[in-house]
């Protein structure tokens, strides 16, 4: 009896021990540095985030960048079949090529790509500490292509003394296996972070299994990345940085073709190199902080499709992408709190730069369909200056202000761009009212302005941005229930947004075509979320989003919807951790039908757009802390099979199960 009491006495202290460092957790703001440069509470930023961390990482077993953001509010992500196809992500209804991507600052879209597009289907996480995504127009801080928002993949570094070790090991079904390993941590005046992944996985087959041509030989995948960050801190203040990132990845894809066969033959491979030199260091007594960044990008892709004889279309291809980005930044901070003490003024500071951004595509398209070639090429080079500032401050400990400009300079246009917000703090009811305005831009690529193809496309060398213009209000409120101080937080934020100067392309003759700035755009939704934690052991988390779209002046509603844009998405994740150290995640993603090309069973696409199919997608991650050093997981994705096509066309993976061990030494 006394054993049972004790056992009992003990679990309780451990419940509340538990339940109040969680609550002390949560009670410690977290901060961000992209939506503003500035570290900044998140509760004080005028705009959608979303912060995908480590642990949120591990404890959700996501795998590639394309998984970690299926839940975000007011995201879209469209793959087009497993790891390695071609997968676009909308924010807000904008176009793909309206999200800027950046590594640690550092803007890495693809500039070989057709619209500059960043391919989220090949890229992992295991050197990624951390995601943060921005939504709306945000131009004004970061330039071109940042229309819908950004996203930040910020990399892992050395943060503790010492030596430490972090390695995953797993395999799994189909024929999946992975492993990464992590060497990180700081010996005197040098910290460091190094990883190293391998994995590879056999896959599904990506067409569709209602189509007649469904052969069941599945696309697979394999990757190899290194990641080096350095960084060397000579005085306190100061710090002297390297970063280096190479990475190859290896997979199958189908061409769809018309009509659609299912070649097994295809296969792509993607590699980059990315290399960035620095220093920070702290001026006038801390009151300045001042950074110079030089990195270089290079991405190769290449897609290769052998002649199948059993080919109705009797295609082939081998077509080639490489590009090269050289980015320069003089990033710096003026803390005015330090300066100048204002009354009723806190948290002020200043932030102002330069940047330099050189692209370079050479692009080499060789394909043949039916007996009739096609040909595709650029070979051009395109640079952008940019000069910004931006002040931040906050009033009576109330109301949190931002505002930025930029002023860009892309061969002969110089857009301006700018964005003004604020945030105030009703303490009373716990709850943030956030408003803002901002405009974006996005330049045309290397390809709308320079490339050829042997159907007749000319490039349009007197092409003006795309222009964005756009506001958002929100709220985010705190709930304090069932004696717990964060008992529920509640958000949501209805935006509006225009885009004009859309890219269209027209004919110029009988035989010639190209892009020009015709088109336009309207977009308008609602993103909502909800966090209950109704006991320490248990959180619920639900996400849900409303888009309208109209384009050239169309009344919003499903028949005038953008392509691949669904009005209704949902999610739904359950946190659940029955003993100490257990944690059972369950996530469920629902997505409305959308706009699309559609094909039908026997392969043959249709000539106008029509509303597909909605799909619901179930996961479901185990974790287990064995001991302080070893934990144990098991993952499960699309455990009850849906055979959701996000793409019409293309269907997501079957069921894959992955069980392994993370070890911190």
């Amino acid at each position: 009896m006394r054993l049972g009491r004790a056992i009992c006495l003990s679990l309780a202290l451990l419940s509340i021990t538990a339940a109040r460092a969680e609550d002390a957790q949560l009670a410690i703001p977290e901060t961000v540095v992209t939506a503003t440069r500035v570290p900044t509470p998140v509760e004080q930023i005028p705009a959608g985030v979303t912060i995908i961390d480590r642990a949120t990482i591990e404890a959700h077993g996501y795998n590639t960048i394309a998984e970690a953001l299926t839940d975000v509010p007011g995201l879209h992500v469209s793959p087009s079949g497993g790891p390695g196809g071609q997968t676009s992500v909308f924010l807000r209804g904008t176009n793909s090529d309206h999200v800027l991507v950046l590594r640690d600052g550092m803007p890495i879209n693809d500039a070989a790509d057709p619209t500059s597009a960043f391919n989220f289907g090949v890229d992992t996480l295991s050197d990624v500490e951390r995601i943060e995504i921005i939504r709306g127009p945000m131009a004004a801080l970061y330039g071109s292509g940042a229309i819908g928002g950004v996203i930040n993949l910020i990399s892992r570094r050395g943060s503790q003394p010492g030596v430490h070790w972090s390695g995953d090991l797993a395999g799994g079904y189909p024929a999946l296996l992975r492993g990464n390993l992590t060497a990180s941590g700081i010996q005197g005046p040098v910290d460091f972070a190094i990883t190293a992944e391998s994995q590879s996985q056999r896959g599904y087959d990506a067409l569709p299994q209602r189509e007649s041509s469904y052969t069941d030989v599945p696309q697979g995948f394999r990757d190899r990345i290194l990641t080096l960050n350095l960084g060397y801190t000579p005085v306190e203040g100061t710090r002297l940085s390297l970063f280096l990132r190479a990475d190859t990845s290896y997979f199958g894809f189908n061409t769809l073709g018309t009509p659609t066969f299912d070649d097994s033959n295809s296969n792509g491979q993607a590699s980059s190199v990315l290399g960035r030199i620095g220093g920070t260091t702290h001026l006038f007594n801390g009151q300045l902080e001042t950074g110079v960044f030089l990195g270089q990008l290079q991405d190769d892709r290449r897609y290769l499709e052998p002649l199948a004889p059993a080919d109705p279309n009797q295609a082939t291809s081998d077509s080639r992408y490489h590009s090269y980005r050289t980015d320069l930044q003089w990033n710096n901070t003026l803390h005015l709190d330090d300066v100048i003490a204002v009354p009723g003024l806190s948290a002020s500071a200043m932030t102002f730069g330069y940047e330099f951004t050189g692209d370079t595509a050479k692009v080499r398209v060789n394909e043949n369909f039916a007996g009739f070639p096609f040909a595709q090429g650029t070979s051009a080079y395109m640079s952008t200056h940019a000069a910004y500032a931006g002040l931040q401050t906050t009033l009576l400990q109330r109301l949190a202000l931002t505002a930025q400009v930029r002023q860009d300079w892309v061969d002969q246009n110089a857009p301006t761009t700018w964005r003004i917000g604020g945030v105030y703090d009703l303490k009373q009811i716990a709850t943030h009212l956030k408003v803002a305005y901002g405009t974006a831009f996005r330049a045309p690529s290397l390809f709308d302005r320079f490339g050829v193809d042997s159907f007749g496309y000319v490039g349009n060398p007197n092409l003006k941005p795309e222009q964005s213009q756009g506001w958002e209000a929100g709220f985010t409120s705190d709930i304090a229930a069932a004696g717990r101080p964060n008992f529920a937080t509640l958000g949501a934020t209805y935006y509006d947004q225009r885009i004009r100067d859309l890219l269209v392309n027209v004919p110029t003759s009988e035989t010639m075509n190209t892009e020009v700035n015709l088109a336009s755009a309207h977009l308008h939704g609602v993103e909502t979320e909800a966090t209950v934690r109704p006991a320490y052991w248990i959180d619920l988390h639900a996400t849900y989003s409303f888009l309208n779209t109209a384009s050239d002046g169309e009344p919003a509603g499903q028949g005038s919807q953008l392509l691949r844009r669904p009005q209704n998405q949902a999610s739904a994740d359950v946190t659940i951790r029955p003993l100490t150290g257990l944690s059972v995640v369950t996530t469920i993603i629902y997505t409305g039908s959308d706009r699309d090309f559609l094909i039908d069973d026997s392969g043959n696409s249709s000539l106008q757009p029509g509303v597909g199919q909605h799909g619901l997608v179930a996961n479901l991650a185990v974790n287990y802390r064995l001991t302080p050093r070893v934990e144990l997981y098991a993952n499960g994705w699309n455990i009850f099979y849906s055979k959701f096509e996000p793409v019409n066309g293309y269907q997501i993976p079957g069921p894959t199960a992955l069980a392994g061990i993370r070890l911190r030494l």
